[in-house]
């Protein structure tokens, strides 16, 4: 393949790559989406391997790495839960990571990388592989700490270090003087001290960063790790001089960037708050005893999965607000299932999404979809919250903070400011939760104690199955 076929291939690539992002933004367009992204990727590999920067020597290595990691992706796909698509998510953000540091080690070491260059190439492209090394770093230890969390195999308490702030300014500090010396280093031995020393600075502060974020703060987690991998891709495309990895890998960081913005607006969060740590708990707590005029008050009214199927068989207006509870449970089939029983007796039924329900943006999305939930009835927040006080009866799944009324009533709350779906104003809501735990913010649900609000306790697979039963007799 000629050099011009190549870059004609990657021009279309990219386009493909652009209007993946655009399927993206919607569910109903998501597959279209994810078509146009494989094909787009296809095109790029095609047009790497025969393209004149691939010798045929090479071929078979390139392919045989393609039919590992292919083989390793489609066991992955076929293995993974839905309920484990936040953690896999991280996983494959490390690897991203993991790959730019690799990539940069290897382009320094290469003496032919380097070999036509001038002195003030040669500085850029050595600040290039200094910066994508960094990045690339950041983002392997920052979603490896992720990853844990969402599998819990690491607390959600955020790990505040004394004077971890100071520590990071003496990190970056030491980072800018390797930086330099990196610069001034005649031969790649003595190049390499400081940038391993960078590497394992690199490698901490990413360790550091992701510990200090509680559990609440995870989905802004992914979608900044997404936007990491996305630069860490770009720099890989500068030390390699390919223009396809340097555009698509600021496609990646840029709507990363956006989505942790919007993320951080839809939890009322400034971005540098949450990197600095230490808003949200573990993986819930129980639930603080009322006390003061901010604090619940009232008693708790526990309702039966056949109280629960009356209440929807009787009303003509149902929202229904799933949280990560309708994940962990694998109940998103059965909520199926009653939607279309509700919608063939004439219910209006919809579904509500917070931009930060479950642990990651657009997991409930993702699993409605799976269970076939029609998009045209899964709605935003913003297209709801008008509607609550015109509906018979809100039914909230497995969520607790996106729900929760101290966000607006309590200026004191850690999630005062926080836009949240505005159940408590239906007729009558309907929590379902396996206990009185608090989510993981780590503060009490007012709503809870509403005098409209009633409480089906249990696993929520359990329940539901019973309500639906319910329902058709």
């Amino acid at each position: 393949m000629s050099a011009s076929l190549a870059t004609v291939s990657y021009i279309g690539a990219t386009i493909l790559f652009i209007l993946s992002l655009g399927g993206l933004s919607h569910p109903e367009t998501s597959r279209r989406g994810n078509l146009y992204g494989m094909i787009g990727m296809a095109l790029a590999v095609l047009a790497t391997i025969f393209g004149p920067r691939v010798t045929m020597a090479g071929v078979p290595w390139i392919i045989g790495s393609m039919l590992v990691g292919g083989s390793i992706g489609i066991y992955a796909a076929r293995v993974v839960k839905m309920t484990q698509m936040p953690e896999l998510v991280a996983l494959m953000h490390s690897l991203v990571g993991l790959a730019a540091c690799l990539v940069g080690f290897a382009n320094y070491i290469d003496p032919a990388a380097a070999a036509n260059l001038n002195h003030a190439e040669k500085a850029i492209h050595e600040m290039e592989i200094y910066i994508g090394i960094l990045i690339g770093a950041v983002t392997f230890s920052g979603s490896i700490i992720a990853f844990g969390k969402l599998s819990g195999k690491i607390g959600g308490k955020p790990l505040l270090l004394p004077a971890r702030h100071w520590m990071n300014l003496m990190g970056l500090l030491i980072v800018i003087f390797f930086g330099w010396k990196f610069l001034q280093s005649e031969t790649v031995s003595a190049g390499m001290v400081p940038l391993i020393v960078m590497t394992v600075i690199a490698l901490l502060f990413g360790i550091h960063m992701v510990m200090a974020i509680g559990g609440a703060d995870m989905p802004v987690v992914v979608s900044m790790l997404n936007s990491y991998s996305g630069w860490a891709a770009a720099a890989t495309g500068f030390m390699l001089n390919n223009d396809l990895l340097i555009v698509t890998g600021a496609l990646v960081g840029s709507s990363g960037a956006i989505l942790s913005y919007i993320m951080c607006r839809a939890m009322n969060r400034n971005f540098i708050s949450v990197i600095a740590g230490g808003f949200g708990t573990g993986g819930g707590t129980p639930a603080a005893a009322p006390s003061g005029d901010a604090q619940p008050a009232g008693e708790v009214v526990p309702v039966s999965a056949a109280e629960t199927a009356e209440l929807l068989r009787e009303a003509k207006n149902v929202i229904i607000v799933p949280g990560y509870g309708m994940a962990v449970a694998q109940a998103q089939h059965t909520v199926y299932e009653i939607t279309r029983l509700l919608r063939e007796k004439g219910v209006n039924v919809r579904f509500g999404i917070h931009p930060v329900a479950g642990r990651m943006p657009g997991h409930m999305n993702v699993l409605l979809a799976e269970a076939k939930v029609p998009y045209d009835i899964v709605m935003e927040m913003d297209e709801l919250n008008e509607d609550f006080p015109d509906t018979d009866v809100a039914m909230v799944i497995g969520a607790n903070d996106i729900v929760n009324p101290a966000a607006q009533d309590d200026p004191g709350s850690p999630i005062a400011g926080m836009p949240v779906l505005e159940v408590w104003k239906a007729r009558t809501s309907i929590v379902m939760k396996r206990s009185m735990a608090s989510g993981y913010a780590g503060v009490d649900n007012p709503l809870f104690y509403k005098e409209n609000n009633r409480m089906l306790f249990g696993d929520a697979k359990k329940m539901l199955d019973e309500v639906f039963v319910a329902l058709k007799t």
